[in-house]
């Protein structure tokens, strides 16, 4: 299995209802995408300052499955329409699990 970790920050304002709205349309993927085993998103509850505020964590049988999901046009539709124009910064990880 191969897991992807990601952690997003987002520019000052961004609201609660736009990150939970994120988290919904990233929650649809795995329907879209038969490659993903297992996904896991969630929006941070504030217990501490500084945290990202929205994190993925994807799993896939290989490496292959985690490029078909990085490329899928839902997946590109997330990010191009909902992520990038407000997000800060952005930090990832892929490891065998």
């Amino acid at each position: 299995m191969l897991t992807h970790v990601v952690l997003l920050k987002f520019q000052p304002g961004t609201d609660r209802f736009r990150l939970d709205s994120l988290a919904d349309s990233l929650r649809a993927l795995p329907s879209q995408i038969p490659e993903i085993r297992d996904y896991t998103v969630g929006v941070d509850i504030g217990l501490a300052d500084g945290n990202a505020e929205v994190a993925v964590i994807a799993r896939f049988d290989d490496a292959e499955g985690h490029a078909i999901y990085t490329n899928h046009p839902a997946h590109r539709k997330v990010i191009e329409e909902q992520i990038l124009p407000v997000l800060a910064s952005r930090s990832a990880t892929q490891f065998e699990s």
